[in-house]
């Protein structure tokens, strides 16, 4: 997991903003990337001079790329449908069970469940192909991702610039790093307070 980290801080450090929307983007299909760990270091890193980032930057460039992402998923279950997504989709951690999962949460909240499905683990890696099956209408879909995704990424956003912004000197060293957590280890556990109760309530509709 730390490889995998520093190789996405790479891609957000050389590429920017396009960084950003490509890590989105396979956050919202069928690569596992969490948002979580994208969009806050992208946040700090816009609070370094010479960065060439802001926040609301990488907002949109998260928001972006999260719409292009969920665009693609959409459009492979509309073309190609459930067979090939049971298929092949144990290729890509994308089980038979976790895609009748969605599909429940789909025909239970429609529209509605693809909007919060943007704040909940797990369900929103998988939303937009339920979504693609049922022939959701395209500008609803769009309308319900977009607004959604921009959400949770100025959320994500907020943390991280907040973070950064107290601590300047949080990416010199490790030891400023680690002095950052400490600081902020209130906000950090409460955020994954926040997260695991969404994912529980995730897995408890999802049952239902």
């Amino acid at each position: 997991m730390h490889a995998w980290l520093v190789t996405w801080m790479q891609w957000v450090e050389e590429l920017g903003y396009a960084g950003v929307a490509l890590l989105m983007a396979m956050e919202s299909s069928i690569f596992p990337v969490p948002s979580e760990v994208v969009v806050p270091p992208a946040a700090i890193l816009a609070t370094q001079e010479g960065s060439g980032m802001s926040m609301w930057g990488v907002v949109v460039a998260g928001t972006v790329g999260s719409y292009i992402g969920s665009c693609v998923m959409y459009y492979m279950a509309l073309v190609w449908g459930r067979p090939f997504i049971i298929t092949y989709g144990r290729y890509f951690f994308m089980s038979e069970s976790k895609l009748e999962a969605a599909e429940r949460f789909m025909r239970r909240f429609s529209a509605g469940g693809i909007f919060f499905s943007r704040f909940l683990p797990v369900v929103r890696h998988l939303i937009s192909i339920p979504a693609g099956m049922a022939r959701m209408p395209f500008f609803t879909f769009s309308l319900a991702t977009i607004s959604g995704s921009a959400i949770w990424c100025a959320v994500l956003a907020w943390f991280g610039n907040k973070v950064g912004r107290d601590h300047p000197d949080i990416l010199s060293t490790p030891e400023a790093l680690i002095h950052a957590v400490k600081d902020e280890t209130w906000l950090i556990v409460g955020a994954a307070g926040l997260l695991l109760a969404l994912y529980l309530l995730a897995r408890y509709l999802m049952r239902r």
